[in-house]
């Protein structure tokens, strides 16, 4: 049985590689697409979202349109990265399907409330819309089966700043509403993501299909490589929201590791910072209080332990890049054949 699956996305060049890959997939049911601003405006990813799903053989995949702003801080987007209008030199004709009338916001809450512990959430953008979700009616947060986030950089460095990953600097606030929320997390960091690499070459097989969808991700990611030439010295790009995606229905890819994360949303100097604890807690041996010349017996109550926060994620700390990279081909290939 085909798993339900809400993609909140910012496309954004491979959150469009994300809604092909969930189109390509027939493990997946997809509900309904989900757009924040992020990677470009709100509504330059609508027209995105909209664009992308028209050229499969499934138009009708509703997408919602959600918060166009992070919660506090001002826009940030990633023209740099993704091009002007968030899909690099594709140019895309106006989809002929508007998008649904109903929020995102709303489209989360209704659906989780609707199908408990039966929704998968997959959140590749930056947190904002699942943040007012929770926020708006705090159930779900019981009621979501799983969600996936691709976010932070929990072991290297971040990047849009040494300290942050993209999606948790764009709006921090969101980010550590939801991973305080209780709801079960699985977290694939840029530390896994950006070693998940599509190369020129496997485009230009790609390519050899003409296909409108071949034909999308060669102008797409030839935008997206060109910035990864110049900024990371390789010729290829990060498979960063896909990966994302493809835990949904195929985890095995993956090892996970229980930690606690938080995000640093008070400080402007580190705003995004991943901030990793360990899960549980371990007695100070008697030998610490000695060296450190307290009487347990006078600590006010609990201090006499140094207290390790429960784990609120399982991270991904290994990923098997190459079989996921043949599977995603497989996928791209086979829906594109279904279009030429």
């Amino acid at each position: 049985m085909p798993r339900r699956i809400i993609l909140d996305t910012d496309p954004g060049i491979d959150d469009a590689l994300a809604i092909l890959l969930a189109l390509a997939s027939p493990e997946v049911e997809l509900a309904g697409i989900t757009v924040t601003g992020g990677n470009c405006t709100l509504d330059d990813g609508v027209r995105n979202a909209l664009g992308v799903v028209a050229l499969t053989p499934a138009p009708a995949t509703p997408v919602h349109a959600g918060v166009a702003l992070p919660l506090l801080r001002p826009p940030f987007t990633a023209p740099e990265t993704h091009g002007d209008s968030g899909l690099g030199y594709a140019r895309l004709d106006p989809a002929p399907q508007p998008p649904a009338a109903e929020h995102a916001v709303d489209m989360i809450i209704r659906e989780i409330l609707a199908h408990p512990g039966e929704i998968t959430l997959v959140a590749v953008a930056p947190l904002t819309n699942l943040a007012l979700a929770v926020r708006k009616q705090p159930r779900i947060a019981e009621l979501v089966g799983e969600v996936i986030i691709m976010g932070g950089a929990v072991s290297v460095d971040g990047n849009t700043t040494h300290q942050a990953e993209f999606n948790f600097f764009v709006d921090p606030h969101a980010a550590q509403i939801v991973l305080s929320s209780g709801m079960p997390i699985t977290l694939v960091p840029w530390d896994i993501t950006s070693k998940v690499l599509l190369t020129g070459a496997q485009v230009a097989q790609l390519r050899l299909i003409d296909s409108p969808i071949t034909r999308f991700v060669a102008e797409a990611t030839r935008f997206y490589i060109e910035f990864h030439e110049l900024c990371f010295g390789f010729s290829g790009c990060s498979l960063n929201d896909p990966v994302a995606l493809a835990l949904a229905f195929a985890p095995e890819l993956a090892r996970t590791v229980p930690m606690h994360i938080a995000v640093e949303h008070a400080s402007e100097l580190t705003a995004g910072r991943t901030v990793v604890g360990y899960a549980g807690s371990t007695a100070l041996p008697p030998s610490a209080h000695d060296m450190l010349g307290w009487d347990t017996g006078r600590w006010p109550h609990g201090w006499s332990r140094v207290h390790r926060p429960a784990a609120n994620a399982q991270v991904v700390v290994e990923f098997d890049s190459e079989r996921f990279v043949a599977i995603f081909l497989e996928r791209i290939t086979q829906l594109a054949r279904g279009t030429n």
